[in-house]
């Protein structure tokens, strides 16, 4: 069996829930069907996940929110007026909506933005599931509670359970087409909570691992994961094969297609990932494997991401201080900051970290705490950082890959504020301004891929 996650583009309308479910029909293998809220139906719309998440905040702040409930309703009612779904059953996916929707008295409110948030995905399910069934198809909608999607307790950011991937294998065992609501499970105490955001692509990898599905089919809008943002270079090459490592890296790193925690339950089980698009179902697509064939291209893609800060640190013989590090990060546990990335020299260290919750507030009694309790002879924080990494398996067995690098970045007049090798030695890391990260992105493409084929 396989499974098969739609995202939300693929389900934003009537007639793209049309070609997905031509899709499941099209091979009869695709017995566990993993859906997304509704995304755009167009450039300037507006996903249904954020009208929820909007929706929430406006009845938190006590202010008019019966629009925007309105509206979210109103795109289900379209939905299901464009797939001629019988009367009945559009007015009761609605009510149950409106239902979902509405806040309980003493809820917490981030019970009630989990609980909401979710019902983007869970009022799809039931959409699609309704469709296939008007079709003469043998489907039906299942709730992430009844199948034993068990999760750990914490909003927005939940994690599945061991003991739940036992219970989802019993999906195996339906003679029909289930539809599966994305993003969401249960905690033991029956209690709904979300994954982090995009996490149907969790779901989806989840099911897999837990049924040892043949293969795990992600849809999306692309016909596969090209070397680079198609934004900033027009026709990039495709990458036709990469691995499990290399596509964890660049999902990191900015590739917005996947999840970057999705892979792990499918890595796990040594199940394959195909990246297939709704659009242009007959495209390959990408597979992302264990291992993939040799290859003489040294790196597999480049990616970008901004909204970092860096923390140096220096002090003659840091070095021979022990617990020098652990003290530093101890810092930075207790002011709630988690770190990405530590590189080092026998009398220096940087902190990578996200600036998000890096307020000048903090920054200033960071900075005081290191001179105070760590000696530091000199702590400089620098922001508005990005990213860039290239990726590649085959940088390992390569020579002169950071020179070439660093040649086409410097050809580029790109300063670099940072270089991080890898310990795997399958990503070569390197710190920019922001205002530099789509020139270093193009240099490098340029320099690697500037003459090449797909891979």
């Amino acid at each position: 069996m396989k499974v098969a996650k739609f995202g939300g583009t693929s389900l934003a309308s009537a007639e793209q829930i049309k070609k997905v479910c031509q899709i499941i029909q099209a091979d009869a293998q695709r017995k566990l069907i993993v859906v997304s809220a509704p995304g755009k139906r167009f450039k300037e719309d507006t996903k249904v996940t954020d009208l929820l998440i909007n929706y929430v905040n406006a009845c938190l702040a006590d202010t008019e929110a019966e629009a925007i409930r309105d509206e979210i309703v109103s795109r289900f009612v379209e939905i299901g007026n464009g797939l001629q779904l019988a009367e009945a059953v559009t007015e009761r996916i609605g009510a149950e909506l409106h239902e979902q929707m509405r806040r309980k008295e003493g809820e917490a409110p981030a019970r009630f933005l989990d609980r909401v948030k979710a019902s983007g995905e869970d009022t799809c399910a039931k959409v699609v599931a309704s469709y296939l069934q008007s079709l003469g198809v043998k489907a039906s909608y299942v709730n992430p509670y009844e199948a034993g999607l068990l999760v750990t307790d914490e909003a927005g950011q939940a994690q599945v359970l061991p003991e739940a991937y036992a219970r989802l294998k019993q999906l195996r065992e339906r003679d029909e087409i289930v539809i599966f609501p994305g993003f969401f499970g249960y905690t033991e105490e029956g209690i709904l909570v979300t994954f982090s955001r995009g996490g149907s692509d969790i779901t989806g990898s989840i099911l897999a691992a837990a049924t040892e599905a043949e293969l795990y089919e992600n849809f999306t809008d692309v016909d596969s994961v090209y070397v680079v943002n198609p934004q900033l270079i027009d026709q990039p090459k495709e990458i036709k094969e990469i691995t499990y490592r290399e596509m964890r890296e660049l999902s990191y790193s900015g590739f917005t297609v996947f999840h970057e925690e999705a892979l792990l339950p499918a890595y796990r089980a040594g199940i394959p990932v195909c990246i297939k698009n709704t659009n242009n179902p007959a495209a390959p697509g990408t597979m992302i494997v264990a291992e993939r064939a040799s290859r003489d291209y040294h790196v597999t893609g480049i990616a970008s991401d901004s909204g970092f800060c860096s923390i140096f640190v220096s002090k003659y013989l840091m070095n021979r201080e022990i617990g020098f590090g652990r003290r530093l990060l101890q810092i930075l546990e207790d002011e709630g900051l988690a770190y990405e990335h530590t590189p080092s020299g026998i009398d220096n260290i940087s902190v990578i970290l996200r600036k998000d919750g890096f307020t000048p507030e903090i920054q200033a009694k960071v900075i005081r705490r290191i001179k105070e309790e760590l000696h530091a002879e000199d702590v400089e924080v620098t922001c508005d950082l990005a990213l860039v990494m290239i990726v590649g398996e085959g940088m390992r067995r390569s020579v002169g890959t950071s020179a070439r690098a660093t040649s086409a970045l410097a050809k580029a007049k790109v300063n670099l504020e940072m270089i991080n090798q890898g310990s795997s030695e399958v990503s070569m890391m390197f710190g920019v301004k922001e205002v530099d990260a789509k020139r270093a992105v193009i240099a490098l493409y340029e320099e690697f891929f500037g003459d090449e084929t797909s891979l």
